[in-house]
């Protein structure tokens, strides 16, 4: 397969917030300095006179602010019938802000940012960083934007992670939260997942350690990466009633061997288009930055951890999901409700996999709504 790694594009123009500078720089857990850090983001809606009313979408890995369009003609967004007016996210109420996490490449400062100290990319000299960095980030943001409440924080995968952190980080600015497809810690096997994506980029001679050009990235292992993300994203369920064992490939971009099934071809595909939209250097650093996720690491245990959370707490979890197995959703739950907190779970009935809080609308929409407009 022939594919050109580039430099993601933004998707539509953010807004950039310097929420860093060298007489303010941001520190990461690990200690690490920024001097510089910019996010990129965008909202929705009007804050009301009172700053009461705003709620946060955080994006999961790949993603982008770009969570809906404007109505100005620019392009639908990831979770385009979830915000907007009369949307289960009512605009109308609420005033949405999505931010691009710390460490990805839509704008927001990550391994592909100047050093302001060198002059040069990043690239791996950009420190490691964990879902709590990539949180107080956006309270970073909300601080320069003067909003000190939160009225809810909803995300799922890896911005689900960032949905927990928010109430165990700032328990005193979130009154609730919708995590989805994400529990308190991340497990073994997701940091294996993810293991196996990092080591196929690492392993492509075009990666050279990470200082590439634009347009001279690791593109055949950073796309060997994201075929094995869509298989975890999916189910086993879904691809049968997709594909039924079909020997005749849609999509033909890799040489065959021996022969081809449809699904093969469909994974090829997968990878060529986030080749053409994503950093590698920034893949390595977010999933990372996954595996870090416990809500109980240097709190005194994952019980300890969930105890700073004060919000009210919809957590969804998805029948068929093999990254974020229901049963891990529901003992977080249930530990919640140990705890003695407000919180209530919900499973998505959907075949989809992962992926189906960003496909079944229908179903997850309504659930939304209802916990966001309940007194």
């Amino acid at each position: 397969m022939t594919v050109t790694a580039v430099t993601a594009p933004c998707i539509t123009t953010p807004t950039i917030a310097r929420i860093a500078t060298p007489d303010n720089p941001f520190v990461t857990e690990g200690g690490a300095v920024l001097p510089i850090v910019d996010i990129a983001y965008e909202t929705w809606g009007t804050l009301s006179p009172t700053r009461d009313n705003v709620v946060i979408v955080a994006h999961a890995l790949t993603g982008n602010s770009h969570v809906a369009s404007h109505g100005l003609g620019d392009e639908p967004g990831w979770w385009e019938p979830m915000v907007g007016p009369g949307a289960p996210i009512d605009t109308n109420r609420y005033f949405v802000i999505c931010s691009n996490i710390l460490g990805s490449c839509y704008g927001s400062t990550g391994p592909r940012s100047i050093d302001p100290l060198t002059g040069r990319r990043y690239n791996l000299r950009f420190p490691k960083i964990t879902v709590r960095d990539i949180v107080n980030a956006q309270a970073r943001l909300l601080d320069l934007l003067g909003i000190q409440k939160v009225f809810a924080v909803v995300g799922g995968s890896l911005g689900g992670m960032q949905v927990l952190e928010w109430a165990a980080m700032y328990p005193e600015r979130v009154e609730r939260i919708i995590p989805i497809a994400a529990s308190g810690q991340f497990s073994d096997q997701g940091i294996a997942y993810n293991e196996v994506q990092r080591r196929v980029i690492m392993l492509d001679p075009a990666w050279n350690n990470g200082e590439y050009e634009d347009g001279q990235g690791p593109a055949t292992g950073l796309a060997i990466a994201r075929m094995l993300g869509v298989i975890t994203y999916q189910s086993d369920e879904l691809m049968t009633a997709r594909f039924h064992r079909r020997e005749e490939a849609r999509y033909t971009a890799w040489p065959e061997f021996l022969g081809r099934y449809d699904v093969e071809g469909y994974l090829h595909y997968q990878g060529e288009k986030l080749v053409r939209r994503f950093d590698a250097n920034s893949y390595l650093y977010l999933t990372r930055a996954m595996d870090s996720h416990d809500l109980g690491r240097g709190r005194g245990g994952y019980d300890a951890g969930l105890d700073r959370i004060t919000a009210r707490v919809l957590a969804i979890g998805i029948r068929s999901d093999i990254l974020f197995w229901p049963a891990q959703i529901r003992d977080m739950v249930e530990r919640l409700a140990r705890l003695g907190k407000d919180v209530t779970y919900w499973e998505l009935d959907s075949p989809n996999g992962h992926d189906a809080f960003l496909k079944d609308f229908d179903q997850i929409g309504p659930v939304i709504a209802a916990f966001l407009s309940c007194p």
